[in-house]
């Protein structure tokens, strides 16, 4: 295969759960994807933010908590920029160090990267996407009042607040992005799906609170810098129908239309395969010659090289 421009979206398996897990998998994650730039392709990296968004928020919970006159909550649009910094210095840091190692060009860049989404997006009327601690009824009751949040109560664990899941329509800082990109750096962008802002007047914007799915975003960056090939990278070799069912079928094809009649049949899991599914489905129906990857980590290369994985094409 000749040289590619790939985007790869990396899933929460690729980072950790937690600060000491975070330093160790980012290491197999830098070898990873240093295969791909070996190989001589153009590699982007979007990535999750799932347990480090949560734990940044719950560490700022804890702080209001302590003190409620000095310290108010603090913006989900800011722990995700936090999220975003903390996880790029640590990938950045041991990509630069395996590409060393192997003689290639030490360079790797964090973009701090926000993402227009619509005011008008149905998610912001159903917020379902749960974060950080769990509540009381009356501390949630509270918050509700002061800040005009919504929780739900769950499974008899507490209340928890729920976002806004929108869909990314702009990313802001592309510019920036491509031109490192056209220049041949390896750049770490749209983490945790972007900050999240809604425009208010030209070029003004302001964080909303929701999180957006990062293999949309990772869709959407890699359609704008006209990659060849989106990697979505999970806990599983391939996509499968009937999943954990004695009639379980791995799949090594899909064509955009059997992925849409998949879906149908309600075949993938929704917070897990399904958007990754939709991704793909999305950016290989967004230009002619365009394909999408869904694998595990530790795979990525031999997928890009046909040997596995799910390949999405039109």
């Amino acid at each position: 295969m000749g040289k590619k421009r790939i985007v790869v979206a990396l899933g929460g398996n690729a980072l950790g759960n937690n600060l000491p897990e975070q330093m160790t998998a980012v290491q197999n994650t830098a070898k990873a994807i240093a295969d791909l730039i070996e190989e001589g392709h153009e590699v982007v990296i979007a990535h999750g933010n799932g347990p480090q968004v949560g734990m940044i928020q719950e560490a700022m919970t804890q702080l209001t908590r302590s003190n409620p006159e000095k310290y108010i909550p603090c913006p989900l649009s800011v722990c995700t920029a936090m999220s975003q910094g903390y996880i790029g210095y640590d990938l950045q840091n041991s990509l630069r160090e395996e590409l060393y190692e192997r003689g290639l060009k030490p360079d790797a860049t964090t973009i701090l990267t926000q993402v227009v989404v619509d005011p008008e997006d149905p998610a912001f009327k159903n917020p379902t996407k749960p974060i950080g601690s769990f509540m009381t009824k009356e501390e949630a009751d509270r918050l509700a009042a002061e800040r005009d949040y919504t929780f739900v109560e769950d499974a008899g664990r507490g209340f928890r607040r729920v976002v806004a899941s929108p869909k990314p329509v702009e990313i802001v800082e592309l510019p920036t992005i491509r031109t490192l990109v056209d220049s041949g750096h390896v750049v770490i962008a749209c983490g945790g799906g972007g900050i999240p802002m809604i425009k208010r007047n030209h070029q003004m914007w302001k964080g909303a609170a929701a999180v957006v799915d990062k293999d949309f975003a990772s869709e959407l960056l890699a359609e704008e810098l006209n990659a060849d090939y989106l990697i979505i990278l999970t806990a599983v070799e391939k996509v499968a129908v009937n999943y954990k069912k004695p009639d379980q079928k791995w799949l090594d094809t899909l064509t955009p239309d059997e992925a849409e009649e998949y879906e149908k049949q309600n075949q993938f899991a929704k917070g897990s395969m399904l958007p990754k599914v939709q991704a793909a489905v999305k950016f290989a129906k967004s230009k002619p010659g365009r394909s999408a990857l869904i694998t595990l980590l530790e795979k990525a290369k031999d997928g890009i090289n046909g040997k596995t994985g799910t390949v999405i094409r039109a």
